[in-house]
């Protein structure tokens, strides 16, 4: 369906309350088990859709955000579909998870909810999961539907992939990601095999390379496909009802056996029995030492997988105070000779939580995500969190002026961070990873913006008109389409020249001819200068500058004027705009930034850590959809960190727009 772009229009916040009812119309009409233990009591039925029930257990509150979270954007669609290019409009719901890039986690379309690959992969089980070979899955991902003799690994198949179910789809060579998503053409569940069969069995919605996939508010390309998703693969469930089953049948008892221990086995030799010096008294002492580093070893802290997602405030403390010690113990042995170990001092409290503690949270599930929030813990906000921090000697801290908490200082050489044992992280994909620092410091990103320390040179250029053809072609046989000013100033002087117009008892005025005054001096107001019969040098040359077409180019050090296309018009601004909102809070709003080779999300990001405010990305206002010019915005008066960043891109500050609309209009 997403085979070509949609057009999107602008984002608009998602009201709680809408949220909830979208979140609660997708837990009926996929059926998610909201029950507090995913086991069903014995002599009960198991939950119809039993694909989210062990993924999705815990509180309301929990699934809502894991399927939906609370940063959700919406925006109206349309695109076609079709080789009739059938309309189609709906709805998409925009999201991220932590600090994740904002994607698109739900479509609407016909009333009906779809979710997207990403929704899949931190969700588990939330939709039947069929299997086709990765060959067949090549054509899937290109547009094509299902067909039912491609359907592997059944019969028996997922009971809930009934007619006009949502169903997702996987490869055989990796069962546990979802590619793809469609809708049941038939009922899957009721077919008895595969082999012979026609007909179409899945119609394909959305698939991992399509429209969808890639967008991002960023512009950034769509996110690399995990090797594995825990919790996916069902491919075992069969055989563990049939291993049951085997188990229950099993007669394990003896009616010759009385049970107890033979006394007949013959007795293990005493210690004393032994040598007391020599090669086995040496394996003896070694047995002692590896069992004295596993006791202390099973003092470390790890985090519980497979239990249920904590509640506890204590235990969740705890669990935030662990990700940020793992993150200096990353840092200190991914930069071992760097100052800092890599890091900028002073630290902002969004880079301590962004960079420091969340890439290192033991969220293995859509619950434990939703648990290991910072709001959850004993501290509430990352300042009381750093305040602790400072309290332990981990870190040394300072309050600045305005209420933020900056770390100046970190204790790399503690006994925590040096004896520290990794515990196991959920896979991130490559790009993910990159992004988030997984193996690199951060002044080794791959992200890292290209924009900074970038020489830009904005050029006007002018296009003469063909009454001012006879003063350009005095600059010889080989004439241009397009000039710089300074050009033009030699073609005049040329001109002049060969016309023999300069006066001369006065080098600075220049005689006017029937060409001149007919091309350049033809406005009711040059008649003064007319009837003078002669103007300046510099007021020639501005005149004939303003006679021409004007368009402009903005150049990097290495680009020059002929290999790129000027565009009409003079060169724009970059916007810089201060308002209030909500009565008393003051935003920061840049947008003009992709003609000055500025990523808007890269920017977003510096400013986010800079300010230690929250900022966001989204389309400008009033921009054209098929070429959508973004905004950034960030909270507080930020208008110098913003001329800073941008002075840093290499733009002139002669090139920016200040406007300040918190100031009240003076009355009288």
């Amino acid at each position: 369906m997403f085979k070509k772009k949609p057009i999107i229009k602008p984002l608009a916040p998602l009201r709680s309350s809408d949220r909830r009812k979208i979140a609660d119309q997708i837990i009926a009409d996929f059926q998610i088990d909201i029950t507090s233990s995913p086991q069903s009591s014995e002599g009960q039925q198991p939950h119809p859709q039993p694909y989210a029930q062990d993924s999705h257990s815990g509180d309301l509150t929990a699934v809502r955000n894991s399927i939906l979270p609370e940063n959700c954007l919406y925006g109206k669609f349309t695109t076609t579909a079709g080789p009739d290019l059938k309309p189609v409009h709906g709805v998409v719901y925009v999201g991220s998870y932590h600090a994740d890039d904002q994607r698109i986690l739900w479509t609407r379309v016909d009333d009906k909810l779809f979710p997207t690959v990403y929704t899949l992969w931190r969700n588990p089980r939330l939709v039947p999961l069929l299997h086709t070979p990765s060959a067949v899955v090549a054509k899937l991902r290109g547009g094509a539907d299902l067909m039912t003799p491609g359907l592997a690994r059944g019969p028996p198949f997922p009971k809930a992939a009934i007619r006009d179910a949502v169903v997702a789809i996987a490869s055989d060579e990796q069962p546990s990601v979802p590619l793809v998503v469609g809708v049941c053409e038939i009922d899957v569940a009721k077919l008895q095999k595969v082999r012979g069969e026609k007909g179409r069995a899945v119609r394909s919605v959305h698939w991992v390379g399509d429209e969808l996939w890639e967008w991002s508010t960023g512009g950034k390309p769509g996110v690399t496909i995990p090797e594995a998703v825990d919790g996916w693969d069902l491919s075992g469930d069969n055989e563990v009802e049939h291993a049951r089953a085997a188990v229950e049948d099993l007669d394990i008892e003896d009616p010759h056996d009385e049970g107890g221990v033979s006394l007949t086995t013959e007795q293990a030799p005493k210690p004393e029995d032994a040598s007391s010096s020599g090669p086995g008294q040496a394996q003896a002492d070694a047995a002692d030492e590896a069992g004295d580093r596993q006791i202390e070893t099973q003092g470390m802290w790890s985090p519980t997988r497979g239990a249920h997602p904590l509640t506890c405030g204590a235990e969740i403390d705890t669990v935030f105070r662990q990700a940020f010690i793992y993150g200096l113990w990353h840092y200190k042995g991914a930069n071992p000779n760097q100052p800092g170990h890599g890091l900028h001092f002073p630290l902002s409290s969004s880079f301590v939580i962004s960079d420091l503690v969340l890439p290192f949270l033991p969220s293995f599930s859509p619950a434990e995500t939703a648990a290991y929030q910072l709001k959850k813990t004993s501290w509430k906000n990352a300042k009381k969190f750093i305040k602790h921090l400072d309290k332990e000697a981990l870190v040394k801290c300072k309050e600045r002026s305005g209420g933020e908490m900056v770390i100046l200082d970190i204790d790399f050489e503690d006994r925590e961070v040096t004896h520290f044992q990794p515990y196991d992280l959920p896979k991130k994909s490559s790009a993910d990873a990159a992004d988030r620092g997984g193996s690199k410091s951060v002044s080794d990103r791959p992200a890292t913006d290209a924009a900074i320390g970038q020489k830009l040179r904005r050029v006007s250029l002018y296009r003469p008109k063909d009454k001012l053809a006879p003063i350009f072609s005095a600059g010889g046989p080989k004439l241009k389409s397009i000039y710089v000013p300074t050009e033009i100033r030699e073609l005049v002087t040329s001109y002049i020249e060969a016309e023999s117009l300069v006066n001369p008892t006065n080098k600075r005025m220049v005689k006017l001819d029937p060409v001149l005054a007919n091309a350049v001096f033809d406005s009711p107001k040059d008649q003064a200068a007319i009837a003078k019969g002669e103007v300046t040098r510099e007021a020639l040359v501005e005149r004939v500058v303003q006679a021409c077409s004007t368009s402009w180019v903005i150049l990097r050090a290495d680009q020059t004027i002929g290999s790129v296309k000027p565009k009409s018009g003079t060169a724009p601004q970059i916007q810089i705009m201060m308002e209030t909102r909500s009565g008393n809070k003051t935003v920061t709003k840049t947008s003009g930034l992709e003609v000055y080779h500025i990523n808007p999300q890269l920017l977003a990001d510096e400013l986010q850590k800079t300010c230690a405010s929250s900022t966001s990305v989204n389309q400008l206002v009033g921009s054209s959809p098929k070429s959508p010019l973004m905004e950034v915005m960030a909270q507080g008066p930020q208008s110098q960190a913003v001329i800073k960043a941008l002075e840093k891109r290499g733009v002139n500050r002669q090139w920016m727009d200040v406007v300040d609309k918190t100031k009240g209009k003076k009355k009288g």
